[in-house]
């Protein structure tokens, strides 16, 4: 299995920001997807979640800001977050796993600074 997460960069407070993350060596659709994220000195959390069948969960700290999705034929999963705080800067991650085995993208950097 493998992750590449990509489109992390610098937005300005209140900007938006398209993250993706490509994946391969593993039958996509029928994984549940997840959007990891760690702040400097903080742990890892998990910002988004989507299954298989398309159903989403969010942090309480994301809802309403961003929207996790997911392209079954392109096997691609998508994060479009909006509204971007400071308090979003992190390295974010994809992540799924299988057969009880987490698998992590390398990670993308998101700066929020004004």
């Amino acid at each position: 299995v493998q992750l590449q997460a990509s489109g992390g960069g610098l937005v300005q407070p209140g900007g938006s920001l398209r993250l993706s993350c490509a994946a391969s060596g593993m039958n996509f659709r029928l994984n549940t997807m997840s959007w990891y994220r760690q702040a400097a000195g903080k742990q890892r959390e998990l910002v988004a979640v989507i299954t298989s069948g398309g159903s989403t969960d969010y942090a309480d700290s994301v809802k309403g800001r961003f929207t996790i999705s997911r392209d079954n034929v392109k096997r691609m999963l998508y994060l479009q977050m909006n509204g971007l705080k400071p308090e979003d800067a992190a390295a974010y991650f994809c992540n799924t796993q299988l057969r009880g085995v987490n698998f992590w993208g390398q990670g993308t950097l998101v700066t929020v600074s004004s």
